[in-house]
């Protein structure tokens, strides 16, 4: 059987002549803070410290012995990097064997015995895309850094959100695999399901030695108690295994993910010209685990425009969905169960899709094993973002090799359920002033609209492709046309309130997000001694998008009184003005569900600690936007939205059910002055909204509180699920001095939801806090990290009305009394 050989131990990095320990998997960046020769980049303004290290060339070495690569056992010894970054020279005993471009994909040479000093030189990607671009001409970018010139992590040249932070290294594993007679070479399952019948049929490439061209080769495939065999004719075999009545895998809140392991075996049945066989050798395995499912997107045109929309195992989908980024500067420190951590994060939001975003990284198998165990839908870019690419060699033929690398790595997984071509370049051709500039140069429309279409036919038929994010289906609409295919809603961030996210429904809102910074204990680990202020260096930096500060005063502004110098005061509203802006968009795109078909979120995580749109910081620990997200991604949705149905002007009741159970419950419907008053009410006694449906219905005139008055405003209860409606901004509202009790008890019962928090498990600082509010308090918000830097919360942002009562539950606090705990808190406050 075929040996396989980890090379992570033993690498040299040369730093200035002399030998530095090197992590492999690993980069040069995490050596040399290894070694102490570089501040950490993610901490005070020390990006800009390092910025030399990507401009400098850098070699790896290390020592293969003879007997390492001898042929005693084996006729054949394949020296195979998962992911080497970016471009590099591979000598081995002094001569080249070997040159790569291309981050993103796998390559192998044959090294059968030879021996010597293995080297892995790296050239700047700063000059290899200088080179690249002497070669193809100019081409137009988003940002200022020559990512597009070069197959590796376009945002790790920096992005709105990340540093610049240009790597070098071998970033995925290293070894030797030493085998005789043949090899698989690569085996894709194709899985299909039709009238109860799961099918999996298995084209396997095989590689063989000289001395095995003429062995009669079979490969032999089992799955879910089912058997096949073929002979390998030449270098390839196909075969297909029927398994009756499948356990069907659904996204998460729509069944269960039944896995089953898929096992293939390459045996040699000996040479040809043998007059008697000699026993079947097993040479090879291949062992996955897929599922049984059948995925398609519904573009079909309707009277609205251009459908969007997943389709899974014959049933429409509206994708609760979240964008991902790089979980790290340095990609290699994200292990197995840092993945799990975070997508379980995203799964206990209500998330079933994770779209892989076109910047960052074909993730490790790791992240797609999670996915699939989850019920975590993923929609996965190819690696073209925010840039005209051109076309020529030498970067078509890395483009092409790359794509079938990773269709055929990935296509195992029944969680991946779109292959997308790229993010926001079809929209910038048209839009971003390429397309006169390019004066008629290659810009990647081919790589998007015919070889990357191509590839995934020939290689994965049974998904979906698109040509990008977002796109509305064809040159016939203008690409980001909300009502055809999917759509980037940006301009509200850039230029409006969030209120601007209601003016249309998109067919399927790809991208939208709402700044806000981090938590605060991730501010003070990574900017320690810093005074805190919106516009301080380290905030400053920490800042990458374009006037991101502007943005986020502005859109404070719009609803609060200007908090001034009181930074705790802008830190809490700003995360508050995240969380309301994508709540008011999800919450208001899923009423008008099945025309909006779905949201992604930008964005779930980040790699460092930043303002960003995300849901998640870069330390782990949770922005109110992510309980937002667990309320408005819940199966069971109550909203009041502000709207002219019919046109009345009045409020819009919408009850979401996505549950697979019709939905029937009573609502009761209050107009409240501001003091607790009741001043009309209503009780919808059962109305039922079939599973998978929305019921709308316009909120009746008595009900519609008084605007002009500033004191009155509407609650919709049901089931427990709540809803507000407030005529005026915050700013013009009466509110009343917030008036509340705090108290704290050792706590009973389960905490919040698995997986959710910066902190581990239960710690001896595990409390409950029960508040108890006086009057009208708003968005009240207990920052846990105030009370120590684990410290978790099971909840977000709150309303009480006077006289309610809620429970909360705090892991992990260093400082449990009443006092740290009452100033832990904040809430709407009187303009």
């Amino acid at each position: 059987m075929k040996e396989a050989v980890q090379l992570a131990e033993g690498w040299s990095l040369d730093h200035d002549g002399s030998p530095l320990p090197a992590r492999v998997p690993g980069c040069v960046h995490v050596d040399l803070l290894a070694a102490g020769l570089i501040p950490d980049p993610c901490v005070g303004l020390n990006e800009t410290e390092v910025a030399w290290v990507g401009r400098r060339d850098w070699t790896y070495t290390r020592e293969l012995a003879p007997g390492e690569t001898a042929a005693e056992r084996h006729e054949r010894t394949d020296l195979v990097f998962d992911g080497l970054d970016t471009a590099a020279v591979i000598t081995l005993g002094g001569d080249e064997i070997g040159r790569t471009r291309n981050m993103h994909r796998r390559h192998r040479f044959d090294v059968t015995g030879r021996h010597g000093p293995l080297r892995v030189a790296f050239t700047s990607a700063y000059e290899e895309a200088a080179a690249v671009r002497a070669l193809t001409g100019e081409r137009p970018n988003a940002y200022p850094e020559p990512f597009q010139y070069i197959r590796r992590m376009a945002c790790g040249f920096g992005w709105d959100w990340g540093p610049t932070l240009v790597t070098a290294g071998m970033w995925r594993p290293v070894r030797l695999e030493r085998w005789s007679t043949a090899r698989l070479a690569a085996v894709r399952p194709l899985v299909t399901v039709r009238d109860g019948l799961g099918r999996v049929e298995l084209r396997v490439d095989v590689e063989r030695t000289g001395r095995g061209a003429d062995h009669r080769l079979e490969v032999r495939a089992a799955v879910g108690g089912v058997r096949a065999r073929a002979e390998v004719d030449g270098t390839g075999a196909v075969l297909t295994l029927d398994v009756p009545g499948p356990r069907l895998w659904w996204p998460r809140g729509y069944g269960e993910q039944p896995l089953y392991e898929l096992e293939v075996t390459l045996v040699d049945r000996g040479a040809a010209t043998a007059e008697t066989p000699p026993e079947d050798r097993p040479l090879d395995s291949w062992t996955r685990r897929i599922g049984f499912r059948d995925v398609a997107l519904d573009r079909s045109p309707d009277a609205h425009g251009t459908a969007f929309a997943f389709v899974v195992n014959g049933v429409p989908v509206f994708a609760r969905g979240v964008n991902w980024i790089p979980d790290d500067v340095f990609p290699s420190r994200v292990t197995p169960g840092r993945y799990r951590t975070r997508l379980r994060q995203a799964a206990d939001a209500g998330v079933d899709l994770v779209r892989v975003w076109g910047g960052g990284l074909y993730e490790d198998d790791a992240f797609y094993d999670v996915c699939d165990e989850l019920g975590l839908m993923v929609w996965q870019d190819f690696l073209f973002a925010c840039a005209a690419y051109p076309e020529e060699q030498p970067l078509r033929g890395e483009v092409e090799a790359e794509a079938r690398d990773n269709v055929v790595r990935l296509m195992p997984h029944p969680s991946l359920v779109l292959w997308n071509g790229n993010n926001e370049n079809l929209w910038g051709f048209r839009d971003w002033d390429w397309e006169p500039a390019l004066r008629g140069d290659s810009w990647g429309g081919g790589y998007y609209l015919d070889l990357l279409p191509r590839v995934v036919a020939e290689l994965d038929p049974a998904r979906p492709y698109t040509a990008g994010s977002p796109w509305s289906g064809s040159w016939d609409h203008h690409p980001n046309d909300p009502a055809h295919g999917t759509h980037h809603s940006w301009e509200v961030w850039n230029r409006r309130d969030y209120a601007g996210y209601r003016d249309s429904v998109p067919r399927f809102v790809a991208e939208f997000g709402w700044q806000a910074p981090p938590a605060l204990a991730t501010l003070r680990r990574a900017l320690p001694g810093e005074r805190l202020a919106p516009d301080s260096p380290g905030m400053l930096h920490h800042q990458k998008a374009e006037d991101g500060n502007g943005k986020l005063n502005r859109g404070v502004a719009r609803h609060f009184a200007p908090p001034g110098d009181d930074f705790d005061r802008w830190h809490y509203l700003t995360q508050v003005v995240q969380a309301r802006a994508v709540a008011d968009g999800i919450e208001h795109w899923r009423s008008h569900w099945p025309v909006c078909a779905g949201t992604v979120v930008w964005q779930l995580n980040d790699c460092w600690p930043v303002s960003s749109w995300s849901a998640v910081d870069g330390d782990g620990r949770l922005k109110p936007l992510y309980h937002e997200l667990r309320r408005v991604y819940a199966d069971r949705l109550l909203t009041l939205r502000p709207g002219a149905d019919g046109g009345t002007g009045r409020p819009v009741l919408a009850l979401v059910n996505q549950s697979a159970a019709p939905w029937h419950t009573a609502v009761s419907l209050r107009r409240l002055r501001v003091d607790g008053t009741v001043l009309a009410e209503q009780v919808l006694d059962g109305p039922t909204v079939p599973a998978r449906e929305v019921s709308r219905r316009t909120v009746s005139g008595d009900l519609v509180p008084d605007a002009p008055s500033a004191k009155e405003f509407l609650v919709a209860d049901a089931d427990g699920l709540r809803a507000l409606y407030f005529p005026v901004a915050d700013k013009d509202f009466a509110y009343p001095a917030p008036r509340y009790d705090v108290v704290v008890r050792t706590p009973v019962g389960p905490a919040g939801p698995a997986g959710a928090g910066h902190g581990g498990g239960e710690g001896g600082g595990s409390v409950e806090v029960v508040v108890t509010a006086h009057t009208l308090v708003r968005d009240l918000l207990l920052r846990a990290d105030r009370l120590g830097p684990d410290a978790v919360c099971d909840s977000g942002l709150r309303t009480l009305l006077p006289g309610e009562t809620i429970r909360l539950r705090v892991r992990n606090a260093v400082e449990t009394g009443a006092n740290a705990v009452r100033g832990a808190f904040s809430s709407v406050e009187p303009a």
